[in-house]
């Protein structure tokens, strides 16, 4: 670029130097050195420059062209977009599947457990009432027994006491006093077996209110957590092992 300012220096230096045309404002100068001192303005300019004129000569081109990849860009954006917004659309119901699923089989374990809580209870239950029933005949059989010996005795005894007419009177008082200590005798054994009973049914029906009141708390958990489940990431999604209910309180 020195060359240049020293080039156009020159020329200056040369019309300010030249000798005037008479009557005008012109001059005569001598085209040899104008010209030369022109080639070595030229060969002095940059290529730089004549690049810019050529992309001043090519601006429409060059902006048409850069509108178009502009545009090219935008649409592969936008495209780009709605295939990112797809992917998080299906992934986001892939994590509501996969959390409905979960809470399903969630679901279903309380529901098996509690049924096999309800088949046990009913088979202990109706073990309690055999065996109740079992010990309850045992009991009220002892007391036939018993009873049939105690009335044997007393018609042995009374039959005895006959044959003594001085103690007939008191052979039939201790008769009906043997009669009525067997008669209570049965009867505090029948309530104790009914109270026997009574109790393990007690138990039995605690025991059932008990796993119902679990049961539906495990319900209402899952409920309550299903509805406020947050979107989690995929290592998130995997299935916790859930801890047992605790059915012997």
């Amino acid at each position: 670029m020195y060359k240049v300012f020293e080039a156009l220096d020159e020329l200056v230096t040369i019309l300010e130097e030249a000798r005037g045309v008479p009557m005008t404002s012109s001059c005569v100068v001598p085209r040899g050195d104008i010209l030369e001192l022109l080639d070595e303005v030229r060969d002095a300019l940059p290529s730089e420059v004549d690049d810019a004129q050529d992309v001043l000569d090519r601006k429409d081109e060059i902006v048409g062209q850069a509108e178009h990849e502009a545009e090219q860009t935008i649409s592969k954006a936008n495209l780009e977009a709605e295939q990112t917004i797809a992917e998080a659309r299906a992934e986001a119901q892939r994590l509501i599947d996969e959390a409905q699923a979960h809470a399903d089989r969630l679901l279903d374990d309380a529901r098996n457990d509690a049924d096999r809580t309800i088949v046990a209870g009913q088979a202990k239950y109706d073990d309690l009432v055999n065996r109740s029933q079992v010990e309850a005949d045992r009991m009220i059989q002892a007391g036939r027994e018993s009873y049939e010996r105690s009335v044997d005795d007393g018609r042995r005894e009374q039959a005895r006491l006959v044959a003594q007419t001085e103690v007939v009177q008191a052979a039939h008082l201790e008769s009906a006093r043997i009669l009525d200590a067997t008669a209570d005798e049965v009867t505090r054994q029948r309530g104790e077996c009914d109270e026997y009973v009574d109790g393990k049914l007690s138990e039995f029906a605690d025991l059932l209110s008990h796993t119902l009141r679990t049961v539906s708390k495990g319900r209402a958990h899952l409920r309550s957590g299903a509805a406020g489940m947050p979107p989690v990431p995929s290592s998130a999604a995997e299935p916790a092992s859930a801890a047992p209910f605790d059915y012997s309180a």
